[in-house]
């Protein structure tokens, strides 16, 4: 599935165009490497995103098409959530 697409169905981001900027700003990271929109995920990559001065690092559990709100919690699991120093590069 498609890195925006994964984040709008899995509610980590609400809108695909947002979660298409996000990553094309270079703001997120797919198993340590940067990825654009149409990076492919698979279950268990690690997905790093960078919002303004948080840091969200989560495991993809699930891959589905439904947009249910009860499905979209099962979809990732948070690894960690920083906040970080606005001197850090992403």
């Amino acid at each position: 599935m498609r890195l925006d697409k994964y984040l709008k169905v899995s509610r980590i981001i609400k809108r695909r165009p947002v979660a298409k900027e996000v990553a094309d700003k270079g703001r997120i990271k797919v198993n340590g490497v940067l990825a654009k929109s149409s990076t492919d995920i698979k279950v268990n990559d690690q997905i790093e995103i960078r919002f303004g001065n948080k840091l969200l690092t989560v495991s993809a559990l699930e891959m589905k098409d439904s947009t249910k709100k009860e499905d979209a919690v099962k979809m990732y699991k948070i690894i960690s959530e920083s906040r970080i120093d606005g001197n850090e590069e992403a």
